[in-house]
């Protein structure tokens, strides 16, 4: 019995209780429907008259007083020199940064890994990574020749070519060639006052680099091989600031823009000293050894070298560390050739005692970027490749390189078809 009283009195309980809140949500009903605005609201006359701007400001040009001014704009003087100051951290921060990931070791360096294991496509399918990732800008290297480049290259890209004043004559044909052309983005880096002088009378593109001992006395006075030299540890600048750089030597026409028919695919992508398909793209090469008898032929790779006076490069860690050993090596081997050091370094691979550099290399068209074997003992000969139209003429393989070089001008250029017949295939 107690238990029935209990839950009856429970029963009652909730019927109150429900009785309420339904009486509660009646009453809130009427009241929304007989007060729509609410008991407390506000007087129409204060919402139809909003308080404007003017009647909180007393006087606006008495509040922007001379003095407020001055205040904004002594804080943004400040803001400004904080904010240089910090980016100059950052590029230091930067610094070191690279620093430290390129200590870590050389495969970190220069192997791009995904972060996520791949699966083998098909058969047929699978390519690899071929191009390099350019590096990090950074302007703090020199900020006067970052400045020159940002005006003068187009799409972060400019051909540059090293002179002194033993090879004026040939500049010369040089940049009137790029002008007739119409290529905008190219400089000459000067190594000598007389230089600077003579392309600002032309309206030539001209930067002259900090004073260096070592770099200024080979600069002024050495020769062809000398200076060429120079380009590995001057171009290392250009690579640091961002930009693709089409090394030209000097004894080269440019008959259509360069930059129309790269591929930009390899850190390295060069002319090459090979005057056939075999020699310049690779080809297999039997060895003959008659005493081994049965096993007397060994197959070997061959390939003609590139060549160190026209070649462009790509801003990557790769392409850096290869200008570093370059010059490094014509340092400390001063009798040592700069075309054979270059491609040693490009060409060896890794093995006891030495580690090869992992830097992709692509070879140009040996009948767009012509050299002058190819140019001299083949085209000019044969009716077909006469009609072609190089992108350039390097005239590397002639001593007598100014006459040649004026004597294409004049066949391509000017369509004297005779031009070239006067030259034997080599040099007397």
């Amino acid at each position: 019995m107690a238990g029935r009283r209990e839950k009856y009195g429970q029963s009652i309980r909730g019927s109150r209780i429900a009785g309420a809140i339904a009486i509660g949500v009646l009453l809130g009903c009427v009241f929304a429907f007989l007060y729509p605005n609410g008991f407390f609201s506000p007087d129409p006359r204060s919402q139809s008259h909003p308080v404007s701007k003017s009647n909180l400001q007393v006087d606006s040009p008495n509040c922007e007083s001379t003095e407020g001014v001055n205040m904004m704009k002594s804080e943004n003087r400040k803001l400004t020199e904080k904010n240089a100051e910090l980016q100059k951290q950052v590029r230091e921060l930067n610094q070191k940064l690279q620093a430290a990931q390129q200590g870590n070791g050389r495969t970190q360096e220069q192997l791009v890994v995904s972060s996520q294991p791949q699966k083998a496509g098909p058969f047929g399918t699978v390519k690899s990574l071929r191009t390099n990732p350019p590096v990090m800008p950074d302007e703090s290297v020199n900020p006067r020749l970052a400045k020159l480049l940002a005006e003068i290259a187009v799409g972060k890209e400019v051909i540059v070519a090293l002179a002194n004043s033993n090879v004026k004559s040939m500049l010369e044909v040089w940049f009137n060639s790029i002008k007739k052309v119409g290529i905008p983005n190219y400089l000459v880096v000067a190594l000598d006052d007389a230089i600077v002088e003579f392309c600002k009378e032309n309206d030539v593109p001209v930067y002259k680099r900090d004073p260096d001992e070592n770099v200024d006395f080979i600069g002024k006075s050495g020769g062809n091989h000398a200076v060429s030299g120079l380009k590995f540890r001057i171009l290392r600048e250009f690579l640091q600031l961002g930009y693709g750089v089409l090394l030209s030597d000097v004894d080269i026409v440019y008959l259509q823009n360069p930059f129309d028919h790269l591929y930009r695919d390899s850190d390295v992508e060069s002319m090459s000293d090979g005057h056939n398909n075999m020699t310049a793209y690779g080809y297999n090469d039997v060895f003959d050894e008659p005493s081994m008898g049965w096993a007397r032929y060994a197959h070997t790779m061959r390939i003609w070298v590139y060549n160190s006076g026209f070649f462009y490069i790509r801003p990557t860690i790769p392409s850096i560390e290869l200008l570093d050993r370059v010059a490094d090596r014509l340092t400390t081997q001063p009798n040592s050739w700069d075309q054979a050091v270059f491609n040693e370094e490009l060409a060896f691979p890794s093995h006891p005692g030495y580690i090869g550099l992992y830097a992709s290399r692509r070879t140009m068209d040996i009948y767009l970027f012509m050299n002058s074997k190819v140019l001299f003992k083949t085209v000019r000969k044969d009716a077909n490749l006469k009609k072609l139209k190089p992108v350039i003429v390097h005239v590397n393989y002639h001593p007598d390189k100014f006459p040649r070089m004026k004597a294409v001008v004049e066949y391509y250029v000017n369509g004297k078809q005779d031009a070239l017949d006067a030259f034997p295939d080599g040099s007397v």
